[in-house]
């Protein structure tokens, strides 16, 4: 079985777990008027009766939590006034026990809806962390069109650290786009070291190869300062790119992310891999020889740079979101449009649960006299007969 088909499996798996575990409760209480219908009366259901509103508890809201104690007490009046023994001693015990758990029940959904409100509220301070920390570009820099977009996961307590970052450098426009190791507010600090080093590097390093150097230093560096690798995220997979002044070229360096797309003009797409794979920034595993690979960015040409949480997405049957093959064939009229029709596909894929963070960056080399709106055709869900 190969590992496309056993997500889909694990996937289906919790699916069918959610369903049985909301079915559970009433289950419960079924089986327990069936229990003591069917026994003797010294066999007891009550045991049954009592489980249904704990279960209810952590997985229900508190109307639902009280409304299955509420039934489950009902259940075992019910029987009690059918058998005629509702008024003795053991029933009035066993009324009382499910009376007191369904109450207990109650205050545990209390108590979970609290916890699940304060892991919401840490997300939304990551976040807004997150969004504060990553720098918002200008949709034109040293002449090319930009657009950036940072979606949070909506399957997941935490945010991620995904980033980019794009700046107009003597040497050039230089852009990243990585996905720094962990979740929550470490991986946000770790972003915010990771952009404030390749701003500064982008300024002074003559070479992409050494704008990597410096981001390895600066992983290194903050490593050491946090007492080692467990202390700090410690390395990131990051692609940085480069298009010198005046150039009709783009330079790459990929240091573990997915490759980056070309979009042409006609609808052609090139995917651009690397010469030479190469590891995540941060593995202090010795120097590696970066090579920076180089491709040519024709006028109207975009480039897209994004992390794995988009080439990772995953719908109810465990398939991976493609977007070499959702974007091949399609053009669109800027890099804005590109990311909004991207996201929009990839929310359409999911169903709106994604399990990952993702960074997206487009670039656009404007060719000349090339008229603002250009024919968009619209990305549409795989099998729903699009163009």
């Amino acid at each position: 079985m190969g590992k496309r088909e056993k997500r889909r499996t694990r996937r289906a798996g919790v699916v069918r777990t959610r369903r049985f575990v909301r079915a559970l409760p009433t289950l419960m209480i079924a089986g327990g008027v069936l229990f003591d219908a069917l026994t003797p009366p010294k066999f007891t259901a009550i045991p049954l009766f009592a489980a249904a509103p704990l279960i209810a508890a952590p997985f229900f809201s508190r109307a639902s939590t009280i409304r299955t104690g509420v039934a489950a007490l009902l259940a075992v009046v019910g029987l009690r006034v059918l058998s005629g023994n509702l008024l003795q001693v053991v029933p009035s015990i066993e009324l009382l026990t499910v009376l007191t758990v369904s109450v207990l029940a109650v205050v545990i959904n209390g108590v979970v809806r609290r916890s699940n409100e304060q892991l919401a509220s840490a997300r939304v301070i990551a976040e807004t962390a997150m969004r504060a920390v990553l720098p918002t570009p200008s949709d034109r820099i040293g002449g090319l069109h930009v657009a950036a977009r940072y979606e949070a996961a909506q399957a997941d307590e935490f945010v991620g650290g995904d980033l980019f970052s794009v700046t107009d450098s003597p040497h050039g426009v230089r852009l990243v786009v990585g996905d720094v190791r962990g979740k929550g507010l470490d991986a946000v600090e770790a972003v915010a070291v990771v952009i404030g080093a390749f701003r500064e590097a982008a300024e002074q390093e003559e070479t992409l190869e050494g704008v990597a150097r410096r981001l390895e230093r600066a992983l290194a560096r903050e490593s050491d300062r946090r007492g080692g690798l467990d202390a700090f995220e410690g390395f990131i997979t990051a692609v940085l790119a480069e298009v010198p002044p005046d150039s009709d070229r783009v330079r790459i360096v990929n240091r573990g992310p997915p490759e980056p797309l070309l979009l042409h003009t006609d609808g052609a797409l090139d995917v651009l891999g690397p010469s030479v794979p190469a590891l995540p920034l941060g593995m202090d595993l010795g120097v590696w020889p970066d090579r920076a690979d180089e491709w040519d960015l024709p006028p109207g040409a975009t480039l897209l740079l994004y992390t794995d949480g988009l080439s990772e997405a995953r719908n109810a049957e465990g398939v991976f979101y493609d977007p070499a093959e959702r974007l091949r064939g399609r053009i669109f009229p800027g890099p804005e449009e590109l990311l909004s029709a991207l996201t929009d596909d990839v929310r359409l894929h999911t169903g709106g649960e994604s399990t990952d963070d993702m960074a997206l960056l487009a670039v656009v080399r404007p060719a000349e006299g090339q008229p603002d709106r250009r024919r968009t055709v619209k990305i549409v869900g795989l099998g729903d007969g699009g163009e």
